[in-house]
């Protein structure tokens, strides 16, 4: 007596015979089924020459001296301070009626990936005096110089000789942007090159534990009153066993309730998945 295979059966998807078979997978749930590439009926198929519309992408308009356009693919524009000049190899640049324009990539950059989240503070402004923390090779600081103009000033404070030695390439082509050999755990060691009266902006992306500590000593000793700090927190740095949430609820917790509380308050808060994992961005007003 021949088998008689159970037809009544679903079929199992996964199981290779069934690998180059045609048509949809079925779906377990009884839902729609799904093709495979190349596999749609004609019944799908768009019309030819059809497009797609751009898609409706809300993002902040307001932050100072940074345009937005919308659309499929979003790119966070500022002026460029330098026209014709390319401070980095792999930058885009975009040329319209009103100049030409730097295109910041959030993968790139924790603050471009704090405005793709929705950032709505930054507190740079045109003029501003800013202390970079962590400024590395200084294509963050690039986009800040362009953001603050000719009359403000990026002081770029990074201890690694090697990477401000390329950092010093990028600021003589910037006359708003100082570049500064520094730990940024010993404020005394470069007070002497910062303006005395403080400054406005205290931005920090520094991968320590400590890194919260630092940027307060920083603020305490540099920031005026009513200005902005900007604090880049990498989970992973602060504590590899704990999850990122937490760490971040921590952070919340002593802007809000703790000592620092009394100095600080926070204005924004973005986590910057997916763009940078384990990051959040943390923005507050010095009291």
């Amino acid at each position: 007596m021949s088998h008689q295979p159970n037809r009544s059966a679903r079929r199992n998807d996964r199981d290779p015979r069934y690998a180059n078979r045609d048509g949809p997978r079925p779906r377990q749930d009884g839902g729609r089924p799904s093709y495979r590439a190349g596999q749609r009926p004609n019944g799908y198929r768009q019309p030819a020459g059809y497009q797609r519309p751009a898609e409706e992408i809300k993002l902040s308009h307001t932050l100072p001296g940074i345009r937005v356009l919308d659309g499929r693919r979003p790119r966070i524009l500022t002026k460029n301070l330098v026209p014709g000049t390319i401070s980095f190899e792999y930058e885009e640049r975009y040329t319209d009626e009103q100049g030409e324009w730097r295109v910041l990539d959030p993968k790139r950059s924790k603050l471009g990936a704090a405005i793709m989240k929705g950032l709505q503070q930054s507190g740079f402004k045109e003029g501003s005096a800013v202390l970079y923390l962590g400024a590395s090779h200084g294509y963050t600081p690039s986009y800040v110089s362009d953001i603050i103009g000719p009359q403000g000033q990026v002081y770029c404070l990074d201890f690694a000789p090697r990477v401000v030695r390329d950092l010093v390439f990028v600021c003589e082509s910037r006359e708003n942007m100082a570049p500064i050999l520094g730990d940024a755990k010993q404020p005394d060691g470069y007070a002497a090159q910062l303006p005395a009266e403080g400054v406005d902006v205290v931005y920090q992306d520094i991968a320590q534990k400590d890194q919260v500590g630092i940027f307060l000593r920083n603020c305490d000793r540099f920031l005026k009153q009513g200005g902005y700090g900007l604090l880049a927190v990498k989970a992973r740095s602060i504590d590899v066993t704990r999850y990122p949430a937490d760490i971040f609820k921590d952070i919340k917790r002593g802007f809000e309730t703790g000592e620092e509380a009394k100095r600080y308050v926070i204005v924004d808060y973005r986590e910057l998945d997916p763009f940078e994992k384990d990051h959040a961005f943390f923005v507050v007003k010095k009291k």
